[in-house]
C-alpha cells in the first residue's frame, strides 16, 4: 500500500552512491578515505568566534528569507565589480545545493530541456528530473573541455538552461576565457539561460577564474562559503542573477528552506574579510602531490582547480575498480558512473591530511600495477 502513496518522482531517484560511501566511511576503521569532497582545513578561528558571538547575541531566530541585508549588501558590492547586469540581485541560501534547488524549482517546467556537460556534479541530473525536466548531455571526454559547437547542436526549441561548473567537480578542469566567452555568447544569441555553479571559484591553481556572468547578464550564479572557509556543515551559500529571477527564487525559499542559518550569516561577514590564501596554497600543493605521484600510472587531465582528480581506470570499470579498492585496501574512491553516462573513470578528493594522501597514492600505484586475478 505504501508504494501507491509515493510520488512518481521518487521512483526516478536512487540513494546517492556518494551518500552510501559517506555513511560507510563513518563506520569503517583503518580506512583510506579519498571519497568525500570537503576541505582538509577547519573553519578559521575568527569566523568561529563571529558565529559564537552571533549566537550569544541572540541572533538565533529567523532571518529574512533572502538573508540578512548586511551580508547581501557586502556580496552585492563584490558582484557588481565583476558581473554584467545593472539589475543584478543576490540572496543567501542554505548551501550551494540549496541555491541549485531553488534555481531549478523557479526556472524549469515539465518538458524543459537542460544541457549538462558529461561528467557533471552528482545533483544536477536528479534535480532536473524531479521537476519534470529533461537532461541533455554534451560529452566532454577525454579532455573535459567545453566545445561550443557541440552545445549549439544540442540546443532545441525546448532548451531552457545550460549548467556549467568551473572549476569542475569531478574533473578539476577550469574553463578558459575563450571557452566561457563562447558559451556565454552562444546562450545569449539562442535565448538560453546559464546556471553557473561557482562553488570552487577560489580554488584555481595558476589559472584565472572566468565566469560566464562576465559576458552574459542572463547568468544565474551559485556560490557559497562551504569550500573556501571549511564550513560545509554550516550550510551557507548564495545565488545572484537578474532581479526577476532572484525574486522568484526568494519566493520559493519562503515556502521551502524558509531562511538560511541566521547566526552563520553574521559569521560570513567576517569570512569575507578573512585571508585564506595560504589554505588555497596548501590545496594546490596536495594537487601537485597527486599529479607527481600518479603520473605514468593513470591517464588523467591535470587538475587546475577544485580539489579532485578524475582518473581513467587501468582495468575493468570504474565501479569494479572502486569495489576492489575498498575490499582489498579499504580505499574509498567514487566510481565515475556517479557523475557520468560512462563508467571508465573514478574520482578522488585530495583534500585530506598528508599522511592519508600519501597512503592513498601508494595504494593507487599498487592497484594500477596489480589488477585482481581472474
Amino acid at each position: 500500500m505504501v508504494q501507491s502513496w509515493l510520488a512518481k518522482r521518487t521512483k526516478t531517484l536512487e540513494t546517492s552512491l556518494i551518500e552510501q560511501i559517506f555513511n560507510l566511511a563513518a563506520t569503517l576503521k583503518d580506512k583510506i578515505d579519498l571519497s568525500i569532497g570537503q576541505p582538509h582545513f577547519d573553519v578559521p578561528q575568527p569566523i568561529k568566534e563571529a558565529a559564537c558571538q552571533a549566537i550569544a547575541a541572540g541572533r538565533n531566530r529567523y532571518s529574512q528569507s533572502e538573508g540578512i541585508d548586511e551580508l547581501r549588501c557586502r556580496l552585492r558590492e563584490k558582484i557588481r565589480q565583476e558581473y554584467l547586469g545593472d539589475d543584478r540581485e543576490v540572496m543567501i541560501t542554505c548551501g550551494s545545493n540549496g541555491a541549485l534547488t531553488l534555481s531549478v524549482l523557479a526556472l524549469i517546467d515539465p518538458g524543459d530541456q537542460v544541457i549538462l556537460f558529461d561528467p557533471w556534479f552528482v545533483v544536477y541530473d536528479p534535480l532536473i528530473r524531479m521537476v519534470g525536466g529533461e537532461p541533455v548531455y554534451v560529452d566532454t571526454y577525454p579532455y573535459f573541455r567545453i566545445d561550443p559547437d557541440r552545445v549549439a547542436r544540442a540546443i532545441t526549441p525546448r532548451t531552457k538552461m545550460i549548467i556549467v561548473n568551473s572549476p569542475n567537480n569531478p574533473t578539476g578542469v577550469v574553463a578558459t576565457e575563450e571557452e566561457v566567452r563562447a558559451l556565454a555568447e552562444l546562450a545569449l544569441q539562442r535565448g538560453v539561460l546559464i546556471l553557473s555553479d561557482e562553488i570552487y571559484r577560489d580554488f584555481c591553481f595558476g589559472v584565472p577564474f572566468i565566469s560566464p556572468g562576465q559576458f552574459n547578464p542572463y547568468t544565474v550564479v551559485v556560490g557559497g562559503f562551504s569550500k573556501t572557509y571549511g564550513m560545509p556543515g554550516w550550510r551557507l551559500g548564495y545565488a545572484h542573477g537578474p532581479r526577476s529571477v532572484i525574486e522568484q527564487m526568494i519566493k520559493v525559499q519562503q515556502y521551502t528552506f524558509v531562511c538560511p542559518p541566521h547566526p552563520f550569516q553574521w559569521a560570513a561577514l567576517t569570512a569575507l574579510h578573512t585571508d585564506v590564501s595560504q589554505l588555497i596554497v596548501e590545496t594546490s600543493r596536495k594537487c601537485d602531490a597527486v599529479v607527481q605521484g600518479l603520473a605514468g600510472y593513470y591517464e588523467f587531465v591535470r587538475p587546475a582547480g577544485a580539489f579532485y582528480a578524475f582518473l581513467r581506470v587501468p582495468w575493468g570499470t570504474g565501479s569494479e575498480f572502486a569495489r576492489y579498492a575498498l575490499q582489498r585496501y579499504k580505499l574509498l574512491v567514487i566510481p565515475g558512473r556517479v557523475f557520468s553516462n560512462r563508467d571508465t573513470h573514478f574520482r578522488i578528493a585530495f583534500t585530506v591530511d598528508d599522511r592519508t594522501l600519501e597512503e592513498g597514492i601508494r595504494v593507487l600505484r599498487e592497484l594500477a600495477l596489480s589488477p585482481p586475478s581472474t
